[in-house]
């Protein structure tokens, strides 16, 4: 009993020097909660002092907010923009945290931040930052590209250079050209690209920097190719004489000579595409071997100039021929007398031969044409166009841009293949193809691959037929005809032909049922209605082509509906839309390449429509485009 009372005993002293220790372990939980209630304090406290700038292990952290504020009296500071998804992103952070180290002991300390472009979109707009991660060395607040290595050492020993107090940016590689020298260097040059621009132009700032890394690696190139610039705006007389009707718009002068720039619009596409331009457009074949080759292997026809050199004046005059189509052909030419006699040319000539696998015995195996003295590029320019085409050629997705833009065009669906095991299947049909094309010269015929052109044939309503071969007719304004399925020879493609030009054939028009009712502000069109209500000569009609997935066409949908309630009482003029993705738009003239696209197509002139460009896409702006436009309204503009 007294071991018990014992064993109590110091039990109970125990539990005296427990409880207060407790206590004490208890009171400093409440304090420490107590000092984590007035830290959320001191937080939202700091949240609303958007312009404090907090620090990520040694890197600045910059917004929308506190960018001004920070950047007041700072001469250099290092800046990434990132994003908080980017892979490259993260594997670069720590390499960027070191360099905020390294430039926090350099003497003076140069200030290393970051902003996230997701969330500081001004910042991110401001300084056109369009991918992740960019850096930029802020010089007196002014932006200094960085485009070298992700390297601690690059980046520091550039980011040093800058911070240099005598440091001045290098003169632009772009020149800035106005009328005052404008002919003067262009004239002089044997190449250069000239920008025309518009201070405002979005799409122009965001060429520029890529357009200025591109004038400084050409100029560099041996021999350098300039690159200009002109603002379009103070020089409108400029812009005028070489037909800019948009910005930004590119052109090539060689010797003063304008041509069309069909280039990429970033550094690398640019020095490449230019370096491209500065050669020759016509490249020298040495030996027959190599026109043999291509004549077997090739897919397009062969062009071939015969000169007896470079001094000639018929090479000259093909030179510049084949300038400005220098991108849809390849163009050749020789010196040497073995390919001039398989040519059966003599000096001044060009041939044209088509591959052998297009031959036939409807069409001669070459065409030529003899340059004189007199003979202006022009002409040689019509010759190329004229015999580019065999009679019966293949159509490809690569080709359909640059070679069967004519219409009518007949095509003839099959499985397409030239490889050695299906060419004899491939020519049994093209022959058949032959026979009758070569009754029907007005049009142009071509085969292609069914396969390849699977969502043509679904838009004919084909994709089904169960046909071996398949044909349809792309016609002018946009229709297209489909021979009704059946057993294809000869006679059957001549007779859908015959039906075709006495107009006896009824397009095929993709759309969606015909509304029942259709009585709102804002008329409903599908593709079987397009020429009721759009080409009606008897209204003025505005036309929106939406899309229902398209953001930017649900966001105009209040002020087009408030605009066709606007004009409701108005007996000629329709305000109409159509979905463009489930109906055809049936005529040429209403190109529609993204959403929305809007058109006005006044009573007087439907084949021409204008197109609403550039303007606020708004109650106000809408109201002023058809105020301008419009041809039959019957209340006046002040009554508006």
């Amino acid at each position: 009993m007294k071991k018990i009372t014992l064993v109590l005993i110091v039990l109970l002293g125990v539990t005296h020097f427990i409880l207060p220790s407790r206590c004490e372990e208890d009171a400093k939980d409440d304090s420490a909660e107590d000092l984590g209630d007035e830290d959320d304090d001191d937080d939202d406290d700091d949240d609303a002092d958007d312009t404090e700038v907090k620090e990520e292990n040694g890197v600045l952290v910059l917004t929308d907010e506190n960018f001004e504020t920070f950047m007041e009296g700072k001469d250099t500071v290092l800046v990434e923009f990132y994003a908080p998804w980017c892979g490259h992103c993260k594997q670069f952070a720590p390499e960027y945290e070191k360099i905020a180290q390294t430039l926090k002991e350099n003497d003076p300390p140069i200030p290393v931040a970051k902003v996230d472009a997701t969330k500081a979109s001004a910042l991110g707009s401001r300084f056109e930052v369009s991918g992740y991660p960019t850096i930029k060395i802020l010089k007196k607040g002014e932006p200094v590209d960085y485009d070298g290595d992700r390297s601690e050492h690059a980046i520091v020993e550039r980011v040093k250079e800058v911070a240099q107090p005598d440091w001045k940016p290098p003169p632009e590689a772009t020149l800035v050209l106005t009328k005052d020298n404008f002919d003067d260097v262009v004239n002089n040059a044997d190449i250069i690209l000239v920008e025309f621009y518009a201070p405002w132009c979005g799409h122009c700032k965001r060429l520029a920097p890529e357009y200025e890394k591109a004038a400084k690696e050409l100029s560099n190139r041996t021999p350098p190719i300039p690159l200009a610039k002109v603002d379009g705006t103070t020089e409108s007389d400029l812009a005028t004489r070489f037909g800019v009707s948009g910005y930004p718009t590119l052109k090539i002068f060689r010797k003063g000579k304008a041509f069309d720039y069909n280039g990429p619009r970033e550094k690398f596409g640019i020095v490449d595409y230019m370096s491209d331009q500065a050669g020759p457009p016509s490249k020298q074949v040495q030996t027959l071997k190599q026109v043999q080759e291509i004549l077997r292997d090739g897919d397009d026809a062969v062009i071939v100039g015969v000169f007896s050199s470079e001094e000639d004046a018929a090479y000259e005059i093909y030179q510049e021929a084949c300038n400005s189509l220098r991108d849809d052909y390849k163009f050749m030419h020789t010196f040497n007398n073995e390919v001039a006699k398989f040519l059966k040319a003599s000096p001044g000539e060009v041939v044209m031969l088509h591959p052998e696998k297009f031959r036939s015995k409807y069409e001669p195996a070459s065409h030529s044409l003899t340059i004189k003295d007199s003979t202006p590029a022009s002409e040689v320019q019509e010759f190329f166009k004229k015999h580019i085409l065999p009679l019966v050629g293949h159509r490809k997705q690569s080709n359909e841009a640059k070679r069967y833009t004519t219409r009518p065009l007949v095509i003839v669906y099959y499985g397409v293949d030239f490889s050695f095991d299906y060419r004899v299947a491939t020519q049994f049909w093209r022959s058949k193809v032959l026979e009758v094309a070569n009754d029907f010269p007005e049009y142009t015929f071509a085969i292609a691959d069914e396969e390849d052109y699977a969502d043509e044939l679904k838009s004919l309503g084909l994709s089904e037929s169960g046909e071996e071969v398949n044909v349809g007719i792309l016609g002018e304004g946009g229709k297209k005809y489909a021979m009704e399925p059946e057993e294809f020879d000869s006679d059957v493609l001549r007779s859908f032909i015959m039906a075709f030009k006495k107009g006896k054939l009824k397009p095929i028009v993709k759309s969606q049922p015909i509304p029942k009712s259709n009585k709102g502000p804002v008329r409903v069109v599908v593709g079987k209605t397009f020429d009721d209500i759009v080409m009606d000569s008897k209204n003025d009609v505005l036309i929106e082509f939406y899309a229902p997935w398209c953001g930017h066409c649900k966001k105009l949908d209040p002020d087009y509906t408030a605009l066709g309630k606007k004009y409701k009482n108005e007996k000629n003029l329709v305000i109409a839309k159509m979905d463009a993705t489930a109906n055809d738009v049936p005529h040429d003239s209403y190109k529609v390449e993204g959403f929305p696209t809007i058109y006005f197509a006044p009573s007087n002139n439907k084949q021409s429509p204008v197109k609403f460009e550039g303007g606020k896409r708004d109650l106000e702006e809408f109201s002023k485009f058809v105020e301008k436009h419009a041809t039959k309204l019957s209340h006046t503009k002040d009554e508006l």
